[in-house]
């Protein structure tokens, strides 16, 4: 059974590293898990990212074992009780996982294995379809923007409403996930916003946090979602 916690952003204004989502990390893991394998391909030092997460969660309860430590990535995805990839540039992180040879290893082992797999924002990017809704540029080029494939549908993490008031000129998150959807095939788009993440515990997905999300359909109007929304419906009906 896919066991999965997709959170919109890692740090929530005002307080610290993941601090707002601490009790859904202890939930999610349970007491099944002892060591968490962390993916900091997102970010350029690997080291500190490294450093920063394994303090969080020594916190928790939980040991963590950083993937650019290792030998061996595959194996340790292999080996691994359970997965965290954390934020940063998307197109960097997924190009590390196809450049060692990660995606399919990370799917096998959360789809048909069961390995509890975390993600904060690029962390849920990857996990999705595609990084074709993430918001960061693309800075290095992936060999593909197809991505890991826990659900069929896209996530964009950190999404903002549309500010009535601001003088910026360019498009809104909304507008860009419309032209997203105007090309053809495009799945649905979960927005997120700041404070909410998704849990997906095999054909059940729920909507937790403190912020509503904002679900987008090719053809239909948008439709705002509460913490504690099942959202299972999107497993099977993505397209």
């Amino acid at each position: 059974m896919r066991r999965l916690l997709l959170v919109s952003n890692s740090t929530l204004y005002g307080s610290g590293y993941l601090d707002h989502c601490e009790e859904n990390i202890r939930s999610f893991f349970s007491r099944d898990v002892k060591r968490v394998l962390f993916v900091p391909y997102a970010l350029h030092d690997r080291d500190e990212y490294a450093k920063i997460a394994r303090n969080k969660f020594q916190s928790l309860g939980y040991e963590v074992d950083s993937i650019h430590e290792a030998a061996d990535p595959v194996e340790a995805v292999r080996k691994a009780e359970a997965i965290f990839i954390g934020g940063g540039n998307t197109f960097r992180l997924l190009k590390c996982l196809y450049d060692n040879k990660l995606v399919t290893e990370i799917r096998k082992r959360v789809l048909e294995e069961g390995v509890p797999y975390m993600g904060s924002s690029a962390g849920t990017n990857v996990a999705t379809i595609s990084i074709n809704t993430t918001n960061d540029m693309p800075i290095v080029f992936p060999p593909s923007f197809s991505a890991i494939g826990l659900v069929p549908f896209n996530i964009n993490p950190h999404y903002l409403d549309t500010d009535p008031n601001s003088r910026h000129m360019g498009e809104t998150r909304e507008q860009r996930i419309t032209q997203f959807h105007e090309e053809p095939g495009t799945p649905c788009v979960l927005g997120l916003r700041e404070g909410c993440m998704l849990l997906v515990e095999g054909d059940k997905a729920t909507l937790l946090g403190t912020t509503k999300a904002r679900l987008f359909m090719r053809g239909q109007p948008s439709v705002e979602y509460s913490p504690g929304s099942d959202l299972s419906f999107l497993l099977t009906a993505a397209q």
